[in-house]
């Protein structure tokens, strides 16, 4: 799930990033501002899932994906489009 709060006097948009993936024990968000070396890590809940916020600037779109355990790879469901990408699957794009 991908939720956006913009704000009318701020030049960013508040992103809130959260993923339920059964049995992860870690789960990251990376590719956000194209920089797929440094992840966000996601801070799991009770219930299991995982989420973080991120502040991104407005008017801007970012690739991204999710990594879930340090091994296993995964698209946004709800992304606002995809991008091929030079593994020969996908990258979510998020549109602010």
């Amino acid at each position: 799930m991908v939720q956006k709060t913009f704000f009318k006097t701020k030049d960013y948009c508040k992103v809130k990033f959260a993923i339920n993936f059964e049995n992860a024990e870690t789960a990251e968000v990376l590719g956000l501002n194209n920089d797929w070396n440094n992840a966000v890590t996601m801070s799991k809940k009770k219930d299991g899932s995982f989420t973080c916020d991120v502040q991104l600037p407005k008017n801007t779109e970012h690739q991204f994906k999710y990594l879930v355990n340090e091994n296993i790879w995964l698209d946004e469901p709800e992304a606002d489009k995809y991008y091929p990408n030079m593994f020969g699957g996908s990258n979510s794009v998020i549109v602010l």
